[in-house]
């Protein structure tokens, strides 16, 4: 028995790695950027306890302020956008393929195949890709006659941040796709065939019977678009590097807090700024995903 015993109380301890590196690279980094972000530095040398005045610092001080908020407004827009296209083209093909069309396995496959690249290498990718003067795009619409068409893709501020976005957009859309498609799975047949007895079709049945059954899908996804959106950097990064060039025309918070915290391009090393604009942004990603959680658990006691 004693043995016995030793054995199933031994159980309990198989999790302790994990816990310790989930601890190490996760709860410690949090801890250590609420700390660090009342603290006053000098470099990298802690000087003293200022409170909350790095936050307010952030907020009130040029050229900071005028960097966060510009940096602000453009993961806001590329939430909105990433939902608009990247969502409702990903709804549509898991639609489609949800239909049984002939060919559907291979069109899974080849819509998911983006997402298992790296990030950084699908930037650099489409960089080379979208060059203004021997890019694949460019050349190609030179070819067909289309030269007034021809742009500086990712050197025109108003085209680079959209063009930033779309390029994202092809590389999470297999994923959304899945996730719409296990949604769509989900809703029983009986009621697919009894709408289409009641007369049910085409756009009709996607707005009265598939987006109520499946809006809990629905919610998942923006959760997981609005974290992915607000935590932009690796694409950015590999496309426009760490000053959110064209003219901060990219600039997004992560990118901006990569400059502060690590002194990108020449900056001072600014980690009590840093670190509080990185509580700021953990504490809009988490509030906001609270909220979003909250309204599945209450959509699953409702259902």
């Amino acid at each position: 028995m004693k043995h016995t015993d030793w054995k199933r109380h031994t159980v309990h301890l198989f999790p302790v790695p994990a816990l310790l590196v989930y601890g190490l690279f996760m709860i410690y980094p949090i801890v250590a950027a609420f700390t660090y972000s009342v603290f006053e530095w000098k470099g990298l040398q802690k000087i003293a306890f200022n409170g909350i005045a790095n936050f307010v610092r952030l907020f009130t001080t040029p050229p900071y302020n005028e960097l966060f908020w510009n940096a602000f407004g453009h993961n806001v827009y590329y939430f909105i956008l990433e939902m608009l296209v990247q969502n409702g083209i990903a709804f549509l093909l898991a639609y489609i393929i949800y239909l049984k069309i002939q060919g559907s396995g291979f069109f899974k496959i080849a819509f998911f195949l983006p997402r298992l690249l790296s990030v950084i290498v699908v930037g650099f990718l489409w960089k080379l890709i979208l060059n203004p003067y021997n890019g694949v795009l460019n050349v190609l619409l030179g070819k067909i006659g289309l030269e007034a068409w021809q742009q500086p893709w990712l050197g025109d501020p108003k085209l680079a941040l959209t063009v930033v976005i779309l390029v994202n957009c092809w590389f999470g859309l297999g994923f959304a796709m899945l996730i719409f498609l296990a949604g769509l799975q989900s809703i029983p047949l009986e009621l697919i065939e009894a709408a289409k007895i009641d007369g049910a079709r085409g756009v009709r049945m996607i707005r009265s019977i598939v987006l109520p059954l499946m809006r809990q899908s629905l919610i998942i996804i923006a959760v997981f678009t609005f974290i992915h959106a607000f935590e932009a950097f690796e694409l950015v990064y590999a496309m426009e590097g760490s000053e959110g060039e064209p003219f901060r025309s990219t600039d997004t918070l992560a990118v901006y807090f990569y400059r502060m915290a690590f002194g990108a391009s020449g900056d001072t090393v600014q980690i009590g700024l840093g670190s509080a604009l990185a509580v700021i942004l953990f504490s809009i990603i988490a509030c906001v995903s609270a909220l979003f959680l909250y309204v599945v658990r209450k959509s699953e006691v409702e259902y």
